[in-house]
C-alpha cells in the first residue's frame, strides 16, 4: 500500500490546489448559510472525488497487464494523452492568467452564492470534483498508478482513499479555519481569494506543466 500512497501524492495535491473551488467555498462561508452550506459543499465534493476515483480505478484495473506480466502498452497510450492533456491546460492557463493586480474574472453562478442552499452547494461541489476537466484528469492519472503497483484490493482502496483526502484538503481547510475561528476569519479567507484570484492560473500552470511532464515521460518508457 505506501507505493500505491506513494504515487498518488502529487495528483491528490495537484486535486487539493484547485482555486476555483476553494474561491468558491470561501465566498459561501461569507453567506448567512455558511454553517450550512459550507459542510455541505465538502460533502459534495468528497462524494464526488470518491465516485470519479472508484469509476477510474475499476477501469484502469481493466486495462490490466499484457501477455507477459508487465504493463499493458495501453496504459502506457493512455498516460501519454492524459501528460499531453495536462500539458495543454497548462499552456492555457498561463496565457489566461491576470497580469499585475488585475483579477480574474468570477463566473456567473459563484457571484450567485449567496442565495444557495444546501442541496445546491453540495450539487456543485459533485460537479468541481468529478467533471472538471483537470480534476478528472488527475484522478485517472492517479487509477493507473495506483493499479500497476499490483497491490491487493484493499491497499488500492486505502491508496484512493488516501488520494481524496489529499485532494480535499484545499476546500476543507477553509471550512475548518471557519468553524474555528468563526466570524473572525472572514479577513483571513478574504485575503486566501483575493490572492488566489490574482495568482491561480499561475500557480495551476506551473503545478499542470510538472504532473503532465511526469505522465508524458512514465507513458514514453512503458510504450
Amino acid at each position: 500500500m505506501q507505493q500505491a500512497v506513494g504515487h498518488v501524492l502529487s495528483f491528490g495535491v495537484a486535486v487539493a490546489i484547485s482555486p476555483m473551488p476553494i474561491i468558491a467555498v470561501v465566498l459561501m462561508l461569507g453567506t448567512p448559510r455558511a454553517r450550512a452550506n459550507g459542510p455541505a459543499f465538502l460533502a459534495g465534493w468528497i462524494a464526488g472525488l470518491a465516485a470519479a476515483g472508484t469509476v477510474a480505478l475499476l477501469i484502469a484495473e481493466g486495462a490490466g497487464a499484457d501477455d507477459d506480466g508487465g504493463t499493458s502498452s495501453a496504459v502506457g497510450w493512455v498516460k501519454i494523452v492524459l501528460g499531453a492533456l495536462l500539458l495543454l491546460l497548462a499552456l492555457r492557463r498561463w496565457r489566461s492568467r491576470p497580469h499585475g493586480d488585475e483579477r480574474g474574472e468570477l463566473p456567473a453562478w459563484m457571484r450567485a452564492v449567496d442565495r444557495f442552499r444546501p442541496p445546491r452547494a453540495a450539487g456543485i461541489a459533485v460537479v468541481l470534483s468529478a467533471a472538471n476537466p483537470k480534476n478528472l484528469i488527475l484522478t485517472i492519472g492517479a487509477a493507473l498508478a495506483i493499479s500497476q503497483t499490483g497491490a491487493s484490493t484493499g491497499a488500492e482502496i486505502g491508496a484512493l482513499a488516501v488520494f481524496v483526502a489529499i485532494g480535499t484538503l484545499g476546500v476543507a481547510t477553509p471550512i475548518a479555519i471557519f468553524f474555528a475561528m468563526g466570524r473572525r476569519a472572514v479577513r483571513l479567507l478574504d485575503g486566501l481569494r483575493t490572492w488566489l484570484s490574482t495568482h491561480d492560473q499561475a500557480v495551476m500552470a506551473v503545478l499542470l506543466l510538472v504532473i503532465g511532464a511526469k505522465l508524458l515521460g512514465d507513458g514514453i518508457s512503458i510504450v
